[in-house]
């Protein structure tokens, strides 16, 4: 089985139970499931904006009120597993705490105080994570697919190849240095005007450029039988948008088949909205009106690389990726833990 990641405080119920914790950039989120068939059914979730990466460009630190958010979500989560016994529980963090020269000091804190214990997980890990989490909207659908996941500090990009009857296989991933909380900070209000929206499309665009002389995806999708599938905030809320939805419900987005025009459609939307009309919107809101744009900027970069016609949207990602690994018993890579003073980094076994 694979190693429970938590204080003994959460561990070892004999109910079926598993929960996945993601710290990322810009959000902190927990996913409590039990088996159901090859799937599982949800038996609680959690979610809040942290901005655990504000002013991590600038600084190359995580900031003290930052971290002081995220202690306080993370809180939250501990205390929802207090109250729901699980058998495992694996806690993993992303690209702030990759960049930060505080980020192991700072999960080292978040075990000292909440009793969750992390892994910081490499960029390929997330890479097959959010693979494995979106498999079956891919199966049956072609000879390859190009999975992107825009998050608050990187971009995940992953090659995939698909054959019938089996899981997708990951050929070949890259992570970029970008996402919509650093965005957001380097071009600031400027992201609002058409001027700096395309600047930061045109940036996104060069450093995908390498990614694509390796793997040769334009070439691939000329000749049919590739997908592009999207996981991430930015990709959601453009499929909430152009399905005219009141409010959020992801029973219809998860699995949505956006055509090129409704994403044309959608993205004129929301570029021409400014920060009220996005704080207003219901498929965005103002706790996320200053990241929409930056995350659309890099989603118009991959479609302008890659001119796939349509585009696959998956509100699942590295949570659930977590828990089918758990589920199927399948250990965890050997990933960083933050250190202790004095101390060799741990490592699972």
């Amino acid at each position: 089985m694979a190693e429970p990641v938590a204080h003994s405080r959460f561990l070892l119920a004999a109910s079926p139970a598993f929960a996945a914790l993601d710290l990322g950039t810009n959000n902190c989120r927990l996913l409590v499931a039990t088996p159901m068939g090859g799937s599982f059914r949800v038996l609680d979730s959690f979610s809040r904006i942290v901005r655990l990466g504000e002013g991590l460009h600038g600084t190359g630190r995580l900031g003290e009120v930052a971290m002081s958010r995220a202690l306080d979500a993370l809180r939250a989560c501990a205390d929802r597993l207090a109250r729901r016994p699980v058998r495992a529980v694996r806690a993993v963090a992303t690209e702030a705490c990759r960049q930060a020269a505080n980020g192991a000091e700072f999960l080292a804190r978040i075990e000292a105080e909440t009793g969750l214990r992390f892994d910081l997980i490499s960029t390929r890990e997330e890479a097959e994570l959010a693979v494995e989490s979106c498999a079956p909207l891919l199966m049956g659908a072609g000879r390859r697919a190009l999975l992107f996941d825009i998050g608050g500090g990187s971009t995940e990009l992953a090659w995939v190849r698909l054959s019938s009857g089996r899981m997708p296989e990951l050929v070949g991933y890259a992570s970029l240095p970008i996402g919509v909380v650093t965005f957001a900070e380097r071009f600031a209000g400027a992201g609002f005007t058409p001027e700096g929206f395309e600047r930061m499309v045109e940036e996104v665009e060069t450093r995908l450029q390498p990614f694509e002389r390796v793997h040769c995806i334009a070439h691939e999708a000329r000749l049919g039988g590739v997908r592009l599938l999207g996981t991430s905030g930015t990709v959601t809320t453009l499929a909430g948008v152009a399905l005219k939805l009141v409010r959020y419900r992801r029973q219809l987005v998860d699995g949505a088949v956006l055509r090129r025009d409704a994403v044309d459609s959608a993205l004129a939307t929301l570029c021409t909205l400014g920060r009220e009309g996005l704080g207003g919107h219901p498929c965005v809101g103002p706790d996320r009106a200053e990241f929409v744009l930056p995350g659309c900027a890099v989603f118009e970069a991959i479609r302008r690389v890659w001119p796939i016609p349509e585009v696959v949207v998956a509100d699942r990602g590295l949570r659930e990726g977590i828990l089918l690994r758990l589920m199927r018993g399948i250990p965890a890579r050997r990933s960083h833990r933050p250190a202790q003073p004095g101390t060799a980094p741990v490592l699972p076994a």
